[in-house]
């Protein structure tokens, strides 16, 4: 009985010590409503994926994630809404695409993209997808490549900003195929999609989960996607690696802080947002809309940011 007293008072005493080394702004975080900043267009991969996490978050966070559209300049506004935010933990980016992986490589910025941040958590991987019309022509990525030699300029593709991912993985394949396309940027991949639909373009370049709706529509296809392996949502499209051309690019999507944001912060959201993943409505959600979960936390999300920040540089400069 009495060594039963000395375990629960241990325990105890080991809790309060464990609040008290946390700050008091932490000890009670979040107090208030989170802001989620997006930097694509509703509707987009990245508007999906943070709706998809804010739509069942706050039962684990204790707050209500607000997602807040900042488009343009392929989601650099966003990023840098945020890399100015105050880091309190109440100002988030979902990040890991082309504002942090793939712009620094064509224009300087006034932010760091790896360093100006604090990471949180990895939620999904997001392929970069090549997409015709379903009646085109071309009926493999090698038709397209071949009609597109002979063809210099003529052909064009929709892409989500200068420099973003979409453009860099596009410069990438022109490269190696040694092709040359003529470029129209939109906001995001459903606008490149929507720009292709509607016979404004040749090809859109779009995540898998973005393109389905269309793709089971009949009304494009897929060609070719640039990961490392085929996607489950379309197990017959062949990687660009498959096909010859040596181009690895993908977009990884999770929650950043701005620089500054105290550890213990970091970890405490990381942990309520951690269990998002075995949550049944989140799931349903990522299913339903084609996202491919890949679970990271913070330290191993800067590691994985920062090898395709240098693979990324490496492509298009070659």
């Amino acid at each position: 009985m009495r060594s039963g007293w000395k375990r629960g008072w241990i325990l105890l005493a080991a809790w309060a010590i464990l609040l008290g080394a946390l700050p008091a702004g932490a000890q009670d975080y979040p107090s208030k409503p989170i802001e989620v900043v997006v930097g694509a267009a509703p509707g987009g991969g990245t508007d999906m994926i943070a709706r998809a996490v804010a739509d069942v978050a706050p039962k684990y966070v204790g707050q209500p994630l607000v997602v807040v559209n900042k488009v343009g300049a392929a989601m650099t506004i966003a990023a840098q809404y945020v890399a100015s935010a105050k880091p309190d933990g109440y100002t988030l980016n979902v990040a890991g695409g082309s504002e942090t992986v793939a712009v620094p490589h064509f224009r300087s910025l006034p932010f760091d993209p790896i360093n100006d941040f604090e990471p949180i958590i990895r939620f999904i991987i997001e392929r970069v997808g090549f997409y015709v019309q379903a009646d085109s022509s071309w009926k493999t990525m090698k038709d397209f490549v071949a009609d597109a030699k002979q063809n210099p300029d003529k052909y064009t593709y929709a892409h989500a900003g200068v420099g973003g991912i979409h453009h860099a993985t596009m410069l990438a394949l022109e490269k190696r195929a040694g092709i040359r396309l003529t470029a129209v940027p939109h906001k995001g991949g459903a606008e490149n999609l929507a720009a292709l639909a509607g016979g404004h373009v040749n090809m859109a370049i779009a995540s898998p989960n973005e393109a389905y709706a269309l793709v089971q529509g009949g009304r494009i296809r897929p060609l070719a996607n640039a990961s490392l392996k085929r996607s489950a949502t379309e197990p017959d499209t062949p990687t660009l690696r498959e096909l010859g051309y040596d181009v690895y690019i993908e977009n990884q999507k999770g929650f950043v802080f701005p620089k500054g944001t105290p550890k213990p912060i970091v970890q405490k959201l990381h942990d309520s947002l951690v269990k998002v993943f075995d949550d049944p409505q989140f799931k349903a959600n990522a299913d339903k809309l084609k996202l491919e979960l890949a679970y990271l936390n913070g330290e191993d999300f800067r590691k994985t940011l920062k090898a395709m920040y240098d693979q990324i540089g490496e492509s298009v400069k070659k």
